[in-house]
């Protein structure tokens, strides 16, 4: 099996190649006669990497360990849903999942009325760039990060999974961050192929579906592993600004840019150009998020490490971006004439490209305080990474500025100026008002406050649209957007109580004694111990009050798994969508004598609701195409 799974990648890297030469060949004569035969192509690509990932999964289910891969991310303790997602669990696994998500999308995006109205030009030009992307995740599995590696003898056990791992975030985090990422392949290709061949009709548009698509899968991968990181050896934080976060938030980021541009495009074609740069750089950010993470070039917690991908993949980012430049530097003739300028800062389009501009800002100062430790090697021989002080600092009031900016476009007009003086008032009286109520109960930090007054005036704002204007109600792409902001809004509240308010205490207990924190007390009762095949456990019992009243109880762990002997952390929550009392277990004594962090996270939940409509409201702006699609 080893050999067939090999082999099936081998001939789907060649299919892309010898189907990436036609398109070339086809666009070059201007003969698009063998343009089926180059789509049917893509149907042996998706097969071959279906056969390879199935026989991958297969490996992973019966925990055949003559497989390298299977030996190192699984054993025979291991459950069979971790078993499985052991798939993505390592580097060479990762890369053939975001490979197969690739064929999938790829698949998809052909089968579709979109794809189908594009002159044959653009989808012989779409399969040129889409298959070398393939080609290139091909040349990866097929050289230096060969999932089929055959362990010669076999190893009668395997490594096991890293316990960091074992979390039901482990089943959906990933493979939502590989859709996002393989998904905006499509819009980047798309994107050039229009311009190179000056297709008609517009890039934006036909890739619109599948935009949102990408961007609702890598929120939901983004949230998720903010709540797996909270949830997960008691760090007490839903984002760290660890490089391995910092990777997928960097694509997030000006992913979001994009959607936001192709908005004014798509109303009033304008920024065409600027579309298609925005597409291809959100999909060099993916390529560069997987570089991050795999490259060895920065240390995190839970990086791959060094694999031989590093230099390949830095490597295609830059052939990718010469190649934005030189297509772009190709089709401008077709397009001259056809742009339309953008209409005055004052109005919508004007608002969207400045939250634009606020977006890439706050990528360009991930992206640097990320690769801070690679930058300042250059003057030092010491060099020191940034810590989560640096990017709260900067990041919070950029943050802030977007959701003011949120509060007050749906007021404005899609020509000039404001149209909406009644709603201006709302949105004000809550700017003003909610600030108010804010600094009374104690809110006085100055970005705090301010993204406090902002996410209550872009609340004010949804609600006056929805209450005043039929077509946010009436239009689904409408009422998406709208819900949207108000997720958005809920999680800038979130951030903006929870991180900076946060109460914590530490403290060595025994049976009987009492902590006080933020008006609860705490009372720990018993350390239990149990033990079985898999891991070892140690759980401190903790009776929870508030005025008297019983509130709940706290149960923290500390685990240590068979084949590990680092102890894990597994937190304890008494959920509130006020205050959140959150528990660690640090350690314990035969004794029972236990320490233990307490902390008090105000309004925290607020963060997974807000997070949680942003990701769910998109679905309702998809949208079929319209026949014929829009032109430019």
């Amino acid at each position: 099996m080893h050999v067939t799974a090999y082999f099936a990648l081998l001939v789907a890297m060649l299919v892309c190649l010898s189907g990436a030469a036609t398109a070339l060949f086809g666009l070059w004569k201007r003969d698009y006669t063998r343009l089926s035969l180059i789509e049917r192509a893509h149907h042996a690509v998706f097969a071959a990497v279906v056969l390879s990932s199935a026989i991958l999964t297969v490996a992973l289910w019966r925990r055949d360990f003559s497989f390298v891969y299977v030996a190192e991310y699984t054993d025979t303790l291991l459950p069979l849903f971790y078993a499985v997602t052991a798939f993505w669990a390592g580097q060479a696994g990762s890369l053939l999942f975001w490979m197969l998500v690739l064929a999938v999308f790829g698949a998809g995006f052909a089968c579709s009325r979109a794809y189908k109205d594009l002159q044959p030009a653009t989808r012989c030009a779409y399969w040129l760039f889409f298959y070398v992307v393939e080609a290139f995740f091909l040349l990866l599995l097929t050289g230096p990060s060969n999932p089929f590696l055959e362990a010669v003898p076999p190893v009668p056990q395997g490594r096991g999974l890293n316990p960091l791992l074992r979390n039901p975030g482990m089943i959906f985090h990933p493979p939502l961050l590989f859709l996002g990422y393989a998904g905006f392949a499509i819009p980047a290709c798309l994107g050039l192929a229009a311009w190179l061949v000056g297709e008609k009709r517009s890039f934006a548009v036909a890739s619109r579906n599948v935009s949102l698509l990408s961007w609702i899968f890598l929120t939901a991968g983004i949230v998720l592993g903010g709540w797996w990181s909270y949830m997960e050896l008691g760090w007490g934080g839903y984002w760290a600004w660890d490089p391995v976060e910092n990777a997928s938030l960097i694509p997030w980021l000006v992913g979001t840019a994009f959607l936001h541009t192709s908005i004014v495009e798509r109303r009033t074609k304008a920024l065409p150009k600027s579309n298609v740069a925005m597409a291809v750089v959100t999909f060099v950010t993916c390529i560069l998020g997987t570089y991050l993470v795999r490259s060895g070039v920065v240390e995190s917690l839970h990086a791959f490490g060094e694999g031989g991908v590093g230099g390949p993949l830095l490597l295609f980012m830059l052939f990718s971006l010469v190649v934005l430049a030189a297509t772009l530097l190709a089709g401008a003739p077709y397009f001259e004439g056809r742009f339309k300028p953008l209409a005055n800062l004052v109005s919508v389009p004007g608002f969207l490209v400045i939250l634009a501009w606020l977006m890439l800002a706050l990528a360009a100062v991930v992206f640097l305080g990320t690769l801070w430790p690679v930058i300042s090697k250059l003057w030092s021989a010491n060099p020191v990474g940034l810590d989560a002080g640096f990017y709260n600092r900067v990041c919070l009031p950029l943050f802030a500025l977007v959701t003011f900016l949120v509060a007050f476009c749906p007021l404005m007009s899609w020509t000039e100026g404001l149209r909406d003086k009644a709603g201006l008032g709302v949105v004000l009286g809550g700017l003003v008002g909610g600030g108010a109520v804010l600094f009374a109960v104690g809110l006085r930090l100055p970005v705090a406050l301010f993204a406090g007054a902002a996410s209550i005036a872009a609340l004010a704002c949804a609600l006056y649209v929805f209450v005043r204007q039929r077509h946010a109600r009436s239009l689904a792409g409408a009422l998406g957007a709208y819900c949207v902001h108000v997720g958005l809004a809920l999680v800038t509240l979130g951030v903006a109580f929870s991180g900076p308010y946060q109460v914590s205490k530490e403290a060595v207990l025994t049976p009987g004694r009492t902590l006080d924190i933020g008006g609860f007390t705490l009372t720990y009762k018993d350390l239990e111990q149990e033990q079985n095949p898999a891991m070892t456990i140690a759980r401190a019992r903790i009776d929870v009050t508030r005025d008297g009243r019983p509130v709940g109880e706290l149960a923290p762990e500390r685990r240590i798994y068979t084949g590990f002997e680092q102890p894990f952390a597994e937190v304890s929550t008494i959920p509130s969508l006020g205050d959140e009392l959150y528990a660690t277990l640090l350690s314990a004594t035969e004794k029972k004598a236990a320490s233990i962090k307490i902390s008090v996270n105000p309004l925290v939940n607020w963060v997974w609701i807000g997070g949680a409509i942003m990701c769910l409201a998109p679905f309702l702006s998809l949208r079929r195409p319209k026949t014929g699609g829009e032109r430019l």
